[in-house]
């Protein structure tokens, strides 16, 4: 299997062929989602709630995000590895942005996301790209900007603001973007917005007609309970058989099950005996 970059991934609206991603925030995962086939592995801030019981993305630190990408890096050979960066790490200046950038990469990333369309995020992926640093968008429902937005609110409801989403779209794409996560929006907006752009559309939330799909691990294989967002399709119910696991295993200690002789360390009978003897 080959490496996937950025231009790989690119090529596949040209070729017409959907791209499948997932997150992923430790090397096993990351290591089991490379043998399926994947095409991309987002390290994203959603680790925040989903593996640190953090209430927000915008508690989790860069120092927590360099560890996460590190271990998905080291788990992933031909994904594409995408760090998300994290709340205010990228929005004091251009040169701190830049500099935070470069540690993910330093750390194994392919590329960085960013969310947002202002004026100010598009100059930063155009300085970001020239760097060499490779930026894929965000646009739609942008969770760091959770507190601006006011909750977890569907966008692109109406004409105006899909058109908005769109023209921001395109400067992101001309500033050298070279893919587009759309975030909880009606199908229909997402789909106009997917058809108008070269680069890719990842949605997440948003329909079937952008040209990729990406969910939360911890959505997909049922590990995570306080809350299930309605996009999110479950595949297998990880909570069930941790707790059923656990409850086998802490009856098998209790019994005395666990651990049966193939699990256990044995003395040579000559030592043993030696043991035996001993007063």
């Amino acid at each position: 299997m080959m490496k996937k970059t950025v231009k790989k991934i690119q090529k596949y609206k040209q070729d017409n062929k959907k791209i499948a991603a997932l997150t992923a925030y430790d090397y096993p995962t990351a290591k089991f989602l490379d043998m399926a086939g994947i095409d991309l592995i987002l390290v994203g801030d959603s680790a925040a709630n989903v593996v640190l019981g953090y209430d927000s993305t915008t508690s989790i630190t860069m120092d927590e995000m360099l560890v996460f990408t590190s271990a998905v890096a080291r788990g992933a050979k031909n994904a594409l590895v995408v760090a998300d960066m994290p709340f205010l790490s990228y929005n004091v200046s251009v040169e701190k942005a830049i500099e935070n950038a470069g540690k993910f990469m330093v750390k194994g990333a392919d590329a960085v996301k960013i969310e947002g369309g202002s004026e100010y995020i598009i100059s930063l992926t155009k300085r970001l790209t020239q760097s060499g640093i490779p930026v894929l968008a965000h646009l739609g429902f942008t969770p760091q900007y959770i507190n601006t937005i006011g909750g977890n609110y569907i966008q692109g409801k109406d004409f105006d603001t899909t058109l908005k989403i769109l023209e921001a779209a395109k400067k992101l794409e001309a500033a050298g973007a070279f893919a587009l996560v759309l975030e909880l929006m009606p199908k229909e907006a997402s789909k106009f917005i997917s058809e108008k752009l070269s680069i890719p559309t990842i949605g997440i939330g948003a329909g079937v007609d952008c040209d990729g799909q990406i969910l939360v691990i911890n959505d997909l294989i049922g590990k995570f309970d306080d809350f299930s967002p309605k996009f999110a399709r479950k595949y297998f119910d990880s909570k069930t058989m941790i707790i059923d696991s656990a409850k086998k295993y802490i009856n098998d200690v209790i019994t005395g099950d666990f651990p049966c002789d193939n699990e256990s360390f044995k003395l040579d009978d000559e030592e043993l005996k030696k043991l035996e003897n001993y007063k």
